[in-house]
């Protein structure tokens, strides 16, 4: 790690008029204070992910009856190259926000850049694995991608005192049943998307559109309980004790991390993750794993934020 490097390469920040943020410079002063760590795979480690994921592919698809697939190369990472790959992510996110103002000054494009590198790297460090429906893709040749940070993986299965291959293996189903959502609903990334921009667009505007970012944390939310529903189906090892502990692993996080994840809506995941599971857990409990399922059959059953509390309120709407 190189704080040194790092400060360089957000005092070199630069820009075309109205970028708000240098990226390049955020990306190298980011990986300048980051341990890349190792992709140094062990003997049969590369065939090991490979299989995580065919396996995991198969029992999504038979428990959710989804036909969907998984990226065709699945890239096993270092911390570097995970920023590298989101990099242009978070800049496509922010663009319809910069395309909204004035030109920023130097001197603030150099802050914006400095935190954006701070928070690239926060994540970098943290980020186990990634099921990415590339939001916001300039192009149609843009295809999804599956990551899996290593270093990060084996650091905290060793964090965690547990099995790091049945960790690896835990981590490579939740991101597949991601995968498995967006091959079910093809509308869902047009959905995300435009409840995204409608939120950025007002906010640039200086008001809030409160109904899009309520569209967009529903829709969220539901993506976040549905991956747990079809995990609870689809492992096949019993994995309570490994989200035990990854939650207390984040609940023990000093002050500053804690800032980080809630600048970074890390804590509202977590709860969209809560209040998804428990949505779905009452939708299986009234009917059946196939009627949870109708939540993708097309972007109106998605539930309201009134009835992810209320799930029968859901299924009288949705099972007629």
């Amino acid at each position: 790690m190189n704080l040194y490097r790092s400060a360089r390469a957000v005092a070199g920040a630069s820009g075309s008029d109205g970028e708000a943020i240098d990226w390049r410079s955020a990306a190298d002063a980011a990986k300048a204070a980051t341990d890349p760590g190792s992709v140094a795979l062990e003997p049969g480690e590369a065939e090991a992910y490979a299989r995580d994921v065919r396996e995991a592919r198969a029992a999504v698809r038979t428990v959710s009856g989804a036909e969907f697939d998984v990226p065709e190369t699945v890239e096993i990472q270092n911390r570097h190259h995970w920023i590298d790959a989101n990099v242009a992510t978070f800049e496509r996110v922010m663009g319809t926000l910069e395309a909204h103002t004035d030109v920023f000054p130097g001197v603030a494009r150099t802050i914006n850049t400095g935190t954006m590198a701070v928070l690239l790297g926060f994540l970098g460090r943290n980020v186990l694995g990634q099921y990415d429906p590339l939001l916001l893709a300039d192009t149609p040749d843009d295809d999804h991608a599956l990551y899996f940070v290593r270093p990060n993986i084996l650091h905290a299965a060793e964090t965690l005192a547990v099995d790091p291959d049945r960790f690896r293996r835990w981590i490579a189903f939740h991101e597949v049943t991601h995968a498995a959502e967006f091959g079910a609903a093809p509308w869902l990334s047009t959905h995300l998307e435009t409840r995204m921009e409608d939120g950025i667009t007002a906010l640039s505007a200086g008001s809030f559109d409160r109904n899009a970012f309520r569209e967009l944390d529903a829709a969220m939310t539901v993506v976040e309980g549905y991956a747990e529903l079809l995990m609870d189906h689809a492992f096949d090892d019993e994995y309570a004790d490994l989200r035990r502990k990854l939650d207390a692993r984040r609940q023990g996080r000093g002050p500053l991390q804690t800032l980080f994840r809630r600048l970074l809506g890390l804590g509202l995941k977590q709860r969209q993750y809560e209040r998804g599971k428990s949505f779905f857990e009452g939708v299986v409990t009234a009917s059946d794993l196939e009627t949870a399922s109708r939540v993708w059959d097309q972007p109106e059953n998605l539930p309201s934020q009134d009835e992810l509390d209320a799930p029968r309120l859901w299924l009288r709407r949705v099972d007629r």
